[in-house]
């Protein structure tokens, strides 16, 4: 039951990275102009490191490894639609 709640929990922070993504993304627009390619290089970063993780099985940084996907990406679209 412990790791179940756990596991809810985790997966409600990683959804809250949806609007802090999109957030960030309208207040820092020149950074994703001028380091988009630094912004892939954060997502890569951060897939493999939620695929250690994974292999691992450490919970924690999995999940840290995903919001920092979930964020990057959500400003990498951002930029993209505009």
């Amino acid at each position: 039951m412990d790791e179940t709640i756990r596991i809810l929990l985790g997966i409600l922070i990683l959804l809250a990275g949806i609007p802090i993504g999109n957030f960030l993304a309208k207040i820092t627009k020149e950074e994703l102009s001028q380091g988009q390619i630094w912004f892939k290089l954060i997502v890569l970063t951060g897939f493999t490191g939620s695929i250690v993780s994974l292999i691992l099985r450490n919970d924690v940084l999995f999940f840290t490894f995903l919001f920092i996907v979930i964020i990057t990406s959500r400003s990498l679209k951002q930029r993209r639609r505009k």
